[in-house]
């Protein structure tokens, strides 16, 4: 056998073996193809069965029907009656204060009550000669707690919600001190409703608050605060 009839042989094996090795997939393919194909068939016939998709449907409703059912809304008329004042005033001014005067003693009675006597806020003379502010400086904490004060709301005489039960301070979304009062400024507040929540007998409402110092274009203080009226 030469050498050219030697490659020909070889090569005709070659050829019957790959043929031999297709032969043996193609089935094998042919079964995984089908049954990738019954699967999907079977899904889809699943998903396109009426009683498949009323379940779906149901489920859906369900879910809106909760939905709705889990909404709480107010459920006394006076609640809902001051609900819909307050929603009319929605973004609006409310309140502006009166003047307050934030003087010495006030800020020494704050600073024994807590126990924050920093030179800074009760010790005048030093806060002259080393201070930035050339004066004692009320603390950011005394400002914001003299908010009831600036709002009226302790004047039971200038209730703003009279039908309300009870008036609860849930607290506050933020606070910011742009600008520090000092001794002997006088500042004053004004009010912004920005937000409000119906409850099943409450109304939550979160206030913007900003406290004017007198002859400055900075604010004392801004805050967030959040009242819950129970009717």
């Amino acid at each position: 056998m030469n050498v050219v009839e030697f490659i020909r042989e070889q090569k005709e094996q070659l050829q019957q073996r790959n043929d031999q090795f297709k032969a043996r997939l193609e089935p094998k393919f042919k079964n995984i193809s089908e049954l990738i194909s019954s699967r999907i068939t079977n899904l889809t016939n699943t998903l396109n069965n009426p009683w498949f998709s009323k379940f779906a449907d149901n489920e859906h409703d369900n879910e809106t029907a909760c939905s709705e059912k889990c909404e709480v809304v107010v459920q006394t008329p006076k609640a809902e009656k001051a609900y819909n004042q307050l929603l009319a005033k929605l973004g609006q001014e409310t309140y502006v204060g009166q003047w307050y005067t934030v003087d010495q003693q006030c800020i020494n009675q704050f600073a024994e009550v807590t126990g924050d006597d920093q030179w800074i806020h009760t010790d005048p003379e030093r806060a002259e000669q080393e201070s930035p502010f050339k004066a004692t400086i009320a603390h950011g904490f005394l400002t914001l707690s003299l908010l009831p004060k600036l709002t009226d709301t302790v004047n039971e005489d200038n209730n703003p919600y009279p039908d309300a039960k009870m008036v609860i301070n849930i607290g506050l979304n933020q606070v910011r001190y742009p600008y520090p009062v000092k001794a002997g400024s006088r500042v004053r507040v004004r009010t912004r409703l920005i937000e409000l929540k119906p409850m099943k007998r409450s109304i939550e409402l979160v206030n913007e608050m900003s406290i004017e110092v007198e002859n400055s274009k900075r604010l004392g203080c801004i805050a967030e605060t959040v009242l819950r009226l129970y009717y």
